[in-house]
């Protein structure tokens, strides 16, 4: 299920973020790569040590977390520590899977969903889309600054070569409650139902009901 979040990030936020970024010292990407993924990766990444790593979590996490599509789209258990990254002219990733687990020994986690933030708009850069693969083709992704993108972790997907100026993102995966990626996509329609709903018909014992079956289902399938 590929689920777009608008508005993560305030402009005021995303010119901060920018700021920061302007004068931020990028390392090779491929440092953080796993072995397979190194052999297609061609990006620039904030250093995980960067003391700037701090400053901008505290504007993204803050955000992201308290975002409810994210929330309830994703049914977040873990949320990774952002990667910062910069594409320029001639830069890509090709095409890859996300690794199963992350993170250091005494914290792993499992990556069930993947996150894409853009930090600068569509226009300023040529290129760069996410390409997502799906049963139905692929699926190209390039939106406005502010907004995210999730997908599976598991699904084949690339970043498309930029040809002019720079791309900006923040990226991170998670490990929701919800193991299952059709249970996700059945709880977030439901939630999407329940919530108009109640908007509409507050009283009402049938959506009252309906309000338990969705929270039944997340006690019932969650992982927790």
């Amino acid at each position: 299920m590929l689920v777009t979040v608008h508005n993560v990030l305030t402009k005021d936020e995303l010119a901060s973020i920018r700021k920061l970024l302007d004068g931020a010292r990028f390392s090779d990407g491929r440092l953080s790569a796993g072995l397979t993924a190194r052999k297609v990766k061609k990006n620039e990444e904030l250093p995980v040590n960067d003391q700037l790593h701090q400053q901008l979590n505290h504007i993204v996490m803050n955000r992201l977390l308290q975002h409810p599509v994210f929330q309830s789209a994703v049914l977040p258990h873990r949320v990774a520590t952002p990667f910062y990254a910069r594409y320029t002219e001639g830069m890509e990733y090709g095409n890859h899977v996300d690794d199963p687990i992350m993170g250091p020994m005494n914290a792993r986690y499992r990556t069930d969903v993947s996150m894409t933030l853009f930090l600068n708009e569509p226009d300023e850069y040529d290129g760069g889309e996410t390409v997502i693969h799906t049963q139905t083709g692929e699926q190209k992704i390039k939106l406005k600054a502010g907004d995210a993108v999730t997908y599976p972790s598991g699904s084949l997907h690339h970043v498309a070569k930029v040809t002019r100026g720079t791309r900006l993102v923040a990226v991170s995966w998670i490990q929701s409650m919800i193991r299952d990626p059709a249970q996700r996509e059945l709880l977030f329609n439901l939630h999407k139902t329940r919530e108009t709903l109640q908007n509409k018909y507050p009283d009402d014992e049938e959506v009252v009901k309906i309000d338990h079956a969705y929270i039944n289902l997340v006690r019932m399938w969650s992982e927790i």
